[in-house]
Parts: structure tokens; C-alpha cells; sequence
């Protein structure tokens, strides 16, 4: 889980690579595990800022194509119906890491860069039958 300035359907300039033109497209892996990339820039946007998943495994990969800042991932602490632990504390500049959690409970989970949270980059996974 496209957008622009942490809303909206424009990636705001971010939509030129094929990492992001692919962003936000939740696919299957044969282990059947849902996969989805969220992509990052030098600016405070997750590509994209809300997506959705089915109840089960989720694997989670933030892609940076910052130049300059530096990024992470995490659940919003209290910004879902129940935690999810897992996060990427750190990304660097260019650097690319996954992370893979469990999640059956439905509803939306909020998740965050908390290095740039005041200044909007927050999502949301959308968690839901199919």
C-alpha cells in the first residue's frame, strides 16, 4: 500500500522508477504470504500512504530512493486494534529491507516514519477480507 504528501493518488514527482510505479501492489508469494513494497524519497511520502491486506502473513519491504534522508518504518504504537512489533528502525539513502509479521485481527493500522511523523509521513493498512 498511490499518493502524494501522505494523501491523494500522485506519487508528487516520486513515480518515475520502476520500484515506485510498482509500489502499493499486494501480491501473493508462493509461500502465500501477501507482499507488498512501500517506497520513500527525499521528501515525507510513503508510495503509497494506505493499502490493503487479507487476515495472515504480511512481508513488508521499504524501499528507499532518497538521496539524502534517511527513513523507518514502524506500527504507530495504539494506531491499531492490536500491535505490531515488527518495524525497520533505520533505512539509509538507497537501501532496501523487508520485515514480515502475522495479522488477523481486522481494521486499520496506522504506521509511520517516526522521524518524520510531525511532518505527515503516515500510512495506513487497511486489514480486511477479501
Amino acid at each position: 500500500m498511490a499518493l502524494a504528501g501522505c494523501g491523494g493518488e500522485d506519487a508528487g514527482g516520486s513515480g518515475s522508477s520502476p520500484e515506485a510505479d510498482a509500489a502499493g501492489t499486494v501480491v501473493v508469494g508462493s509461500d502465500g504470504t501477501q507482499e507488498i513494497t512501500l517506497v520513500v524519497g527525499d521528501d515525507y511520502v510513503f508510495l503509497p500512504d494506505a493499502f490493503r491486506v487479507a487476515p495472515g502473513r504480511v512481508r513488508l519491504t521499504l524501499t528507499s530512493e532518497a538521496r539524502d534522508l534517511v527513513h523507518n518504518i514502524r506500527f504507530t504504537p495504539g494506531g491499531g486494534p492490536v500491535p505490531i512489533e515488527e518495524e525497520i528502525p533505520i533505512l539509509n539513502a538507497g537501501e532496501s529491507e523487508t520485515i514480515e509479521f502475522a495479522v488477523d485481527q481486522p481494521g486499520d493500522y496506522q504506521y509511520e516514519c517516526s522521524f518524520h511523523v510531525a511532518l505527515g509521513q503516515i500510512g495506513t493498512m487497511t486489514v480486511a477480507a477479501a
